[in-house]
């Protein structure tokens, strides 16, 4: 027992805590389920298992309705998301998941804001067969989702190239290091046999338990002066400290995250606290042991206050830190200064060292798709058939053709405008500041549009930026369908979340740097009530801002919002 004397709140295990504790290390039932050939479907005890394999069951929303009247099941199909440490990807595996997504998905790829490939639209028949294709690829599914800790997300840092290779190399490893140790994985997609009656088959996960974790658990590392990745979203950051061009160690930060739920004020998005500094090799001793925390004390009763937020804000930051030390057996020294200066991403070419270059392409909601007017995925797959550098995925839902030689530059810079794969002659700083989750129409949680309909808004929006002079202005605008917070609406200067179809509550006020929550300004308003409160903020904004000053600080500054700095302030 902990000489502190924390503990867990009281009450009965949740139901999700009960399929975990049947499930045999994350087995359940789902090599019967994936073979039953009479439903689409499976089971909600199976799907929950799933997550932890890297996929949700889902059905088109847009289909429910007449499949019920036709007396249909939903129209089931499973997303999957790959595990992309640090979003990093070779021409050869974005080949390989291009034509995965052709061949048993909806024909898309979604660029998630935590830097990885999610797929749409695969039916049960073809999961096992898709998943074996990925492995091939030298990449994975495994904990893409669950409660376990998700992707690793690190800085692209395209103009700090040596730093960048570091600074990956550890979430790489973070990501390793922290995976379930279940075989299920591998026995029930990639045909591995389980070994039986011999000691070594008597299986343990000596980090996560046989129960894993309450909640999701995500971890980020960022490089200043960049905070594309939102490292105060994240329960585990990591804030890179470089000193004469070495990297000389992180900054740790604890108890971040953006979901809430409406209607409820236990419930809120917070920020991570940094609460002190270890060198480059301890951050593995202090995830490890961070993620123990969470698992010994963490909500298991109540999974909407079961996030590694909530048991900081619940046990005190500094209790919590005296825990950490404990079970590291030393403590963290004093947390070494830190500038950011945004959170978004640099686009067009950019000139890193040794004379590689790397090209950041905006990427609308983060879908990679042909579309009438433009051949977005046809443009890439090109482009990854003669890069012999890498992909990465950005925090922002955006792409970057990174370390291209100056030999391979003139031919991608041919394909990019062949391909019209530019950026500034298209898209407003508005619109390249956006982001937005999936929600409908297959995401079964959202309550209204936000990939679909943000660019429909935005058209609209930037009319009236236009009429203010404001075209060049970067402010940062997100959208998502339901409060679980996948866009990190929170963050952004303006946000709306979806209460119900076509309706929004918005919220401004968010630091462009990522270092402030939003406010809720206007509940529950549709299309029309969203532009008139624009053009009245926009207007103002142009007339009355400081020099430098940002929209998120200019509306905080005049009183329109109040700031939060803190999410248990949120709904104050």
């Amino acid at each position: 027992m902990s000489k502190h004397f924390l503990k867990a709140p009281e009450g009965p295990p949740s139901d999700v805590e009960r399929i975990k504790e049947e499930s045999n290390y994350l087995r359940g039932t789902l090599a019967e389920s994936m073979l039953e050939p009479i439903s689409a479907g499976i089971s909600e005890d199976d799907n929950r298992l799933m997550k932890f394999h890297g996929s949700y069951l889902q059905d088109d929303r847009d289909l429910r309705n007449e499949r019920q009247k036709q007396k249909l099941e939903p129209a089931y199909q499973f997303m999957l998301r790959v595990r992309l440490p640090g979003g990093v990807a070779t021409p050869a595996q974005w080949l390989v998941m291009d034509e995965l997504a052709q061949k048993y998905g909806n024909g898309t790829l979604k660029l998630t804001t935590r830097q990885t490939f999610q797929m749409h639209g695969i039916l049960k028949w073809n999961m096992k067969k898709t998943i074996q294709e990925i492995h091939t690829s030298l990449l994975d599914t495994i904990a893409a989702c669950g409660d376990v800790n998700r992707n690793v997300m690190c800085n692209p840092n395209p103009y700090q190239s040596e730093i960048h290779l570091e600074v990956y190399e550890r979430a790489k490893k973070l990501s390793n290091d922290l995976l379930p140790r279940t075989r299920a994985y591998h026995e029930l997609w990639l045909d591995e046999e389980k070994v039986a009656g011999t000691p070594e088959a008597e299986e343990v996960e000596p980090m996560y338990g046989p129960l894993y974790l309450p909640r999701k658990f995500k971890i980020g590392i960022a490089v200043p002066p960049s905070n594309d990745i939102d490292v105060y979203s994240q329960d585990l950051g990591f804030i890179a400290i470089v000193e004469e061009g070495k990297l000389v160690g992180f900054n740790v930060a604890i108890g971040g995250g953006m979901g809430m739920t409406h209607g409820d004020k236990a419930t809120y998005p917070q920020l991570a606290k940094v609460i002190g500094f270890c060198t480059s090799d301890k951050i593995y001793d202090v995830a490890e042991k961070v993620i123990t925390i969470q698992r010994d004390y963490g909500n298991r009763s109540v999974r909407k206050n079961a996030r590694f937020k909530y048991t900081v804000d619940r046990l005190g930051l500094e209790t919590i830190k005296a825990e950490l030390e404990a079970r590291l057996g030393w403590s963290l020294d004093e947390a070494k200064p830190y500038h950011f200066d945004h959170n978004g991403d640099r686009y067009g070419w950019v000139k890193g060292v040794q004379g590689i270059w790397h090209f950041t392409l905006f990427v609308q909601g983060g879908r990679v798709a042909d579309f009438d007017d433009y051949k977005l995925k046809t443009g890439l797959r090109e482009i990854a058939k003669i890069h012999t550098g890498d992909f990465r995925l950005t925090a922002n839902q955006n792409l970057i053709i990174a370390n291209v030689s100056s030999q391979t530059k003139k031919r991608i810079s041919e394909l990019i405008e062949q391909y019209g794969l530019t950026n500034g002659e298209h898209y407003t700083a508005l619109r390249r500041s956006s982001l937005a989750c999936v929600a409908l129409p297959t995401c079964g949680l959202a309550m209204a549009e936000a990939e679909r309909y943000l660019p429909v808004l935005l058209e609209k929006i930037e009319a009236i930026v236009d009429e203010n002079g404001l075209c060049n202005e970067e402010i940062t605008i997100r959208m998502t369908g339901c409060p679980n917070g996948c866009a990190r609406p929170a963050l952004g200067e303006i946000a709306f979340i979806g209460k119900a179809p076509g309706k929004y509550n918005m919220y401004l006020g968010a630091a462009f740097d990522g270092s402030r929550l939003s406010k809720m300004y206007r509940e529950n308003i549709g299309e029309e009530e969203i532009l008139s409160e624009l053009r009245v903020l926009f207007s103002r904004y142009a007339k009355e801002r400081r020099e430098g000053e940002h929209f998120g600080d200019f509306v905080v500054r005049t009183d329109v919002v109040k700031a939060v700095t803190d999410g248990t302030n949120f709904h104050d």
